[in-house]
């Protein structure tokens, strides 16, 4: 998005097919477009990434490694009891994302991607719904569940990604571009969602895409990773806007090389919500969800698992015979979103006792949101 608000989109052929993709300054694929960019504005940029190549030569730590885990769990401490004991007194269903901490996904219901969670809350036939995740998360709890309470153990746990695409840049831009047909990746805002044609996954953002209609231009919001990989998979042209996660455009391919160097054998998943460098040199790109079946049916005894690292915690416990190794960066062996794990053991229990906090939404919003995540979820069947 340039400084007149408008997006930059560049033609990009792909299986003689034509393909949109928008390019911000801090990411760089220009070898892929083979078009004459002019690189002044990104100078800083430039010399960042190269700083960043020549460091990683240098970079040295121990890989964190995640031996199989066989034989019986550790008993629940007792806050975990605690909570357990919350659960059932509240008449409570825990819903967990999978980049969660082990301590939460131990007492929670059900441990999923958005796609699932996003069922499972729908379906609820509980008291209440505790989400542990990040606010847009639960925000979708309750635009598909509206009259149980829905609880957040962090208020405060956001989402970059979310707020890459503030609602009101996106209303904008449909007014000016008044034929875009907005698929939105469910990490984004109520707000964002409820001006929105049809809501997507990771999980199920090409099947979303192929059932939009031919004669629309597609605008996929927030994430331009994700966008892009939907759009070289089905061929479909479709404008980027300019987000990101911050968390997963921190691997780095010359990190996973370098790992690869101490795991010949090891082979590469990683999330499409990686940068394209990354998601061209893995052996699977896919959800979260998905992870679960590559893993296990793969004949590899060692995976290196290129997402947020609160997913080995899932893969451990459903495909135990395996060696897991966290997906690095260039400065660390691992990566945590700094969001998911602002959700606690304790906090969850704090918040079952005392039924906050909790997610509120004016009802205009919820119900225009409603609409969209319905048609996902029809979609998706």
């Amino acid at each position: 998005m340039d400084a007149t608000g408008e997006l930059k989109t560049f033609a990009v052929g792909l299986d003689n097919k034509s393909s949109q993709f928008v390019i911000p300054a801090s990411f760089f694929y220009i070898s892929s477009f083979n078009q004459p960019l002019d690189l002044a504005p990104w100078a800083s940029d430039v010399r960042s990434l190269t700083n960043t190549a020549m460091a990683t030569a240098t970079l040295n730590y121990e890989p964190m490694v995640f031996a199989p885990k066989l034989g019986n769990e550790a008993p629940l401490t007792a806050i975990q009891e605690e909570v357990l004991a919350l659960k059932k007194e509240r008449n409570a269903l825990i819903l967990a994302h999978n980049y969660q901490i082990d301590a939460i996904q131990r007492v929670a219901d059900y441990v999923g991607d958005s796609l699932g969670l996003a069922y499972k809350a729908e379906a609820a036939d509980t008291d209440c719904i505790v989400f542990c995740g990040v606010h847009f998360m639960a925000e979708t709890a309750k635009i598909v569940n509206p009259t149980k309470p829905v609880l957040l153990p962090d208020l405060n746990a956001g989402c970059s990604l979310s707020d890459s695409c503030p609602a009101a840049k996106l209303a904008a831009y449909k007014e000016a571009n008044p034929n875009v047909y907005v698929v939105a990746y469910i990490n984004c805002s109520a707000g964002v969602k409820a001006l929105s044609d049809v809501i997507c996954t990771s999980g199920n953002a090409m099947k979303i895409v192929g059932k939009v209609p031919a004669d629309r231009d597609i605008l996929f919001v927030p994430d331009q990773n994700l966008g892009q990989w939907v759009a070289k998979q089905t061929g479909r042209a479709m404008q980027l806007w300019p987000g990101s996660c911050y968390a997963h455009v921190l691997f780095t391919q010359q990190a996973i090389e370098r790992l690869k160097l101490k795991f010949p054998d090891a082979l590469v998943v990683a999330h499409p919500e990686c940068t394209e460098t990354v998601r061209d040199n893995a052996d699977e790109v896919c959800s979260t969800e998905k992870m679960i079946g590559f893993c296990r049916d793969c004949d590899a005894q060692e995976i290196i698992v290129v997402t947020e690292t609160g997913m080995i915690h899932r893969l451990q416990r459903e495909v135990p015979n395996k060696t897991f190794i966290a997906g690095p960066t260039d400065t660390c062996a691992c990566n945590d979103c700094r969001y998911m794990k602002m959700n606690t053991i304790e906090k969850l229990r704090d918040c079952l006792r005392d039924m906050s906090p909790q997610i509120e939404m004016p009802e205009d919003i919820r119900l225009k949101a409603y609409a969209p995540i319905k048609r996902m979820l029809e979609w998706s069947q």
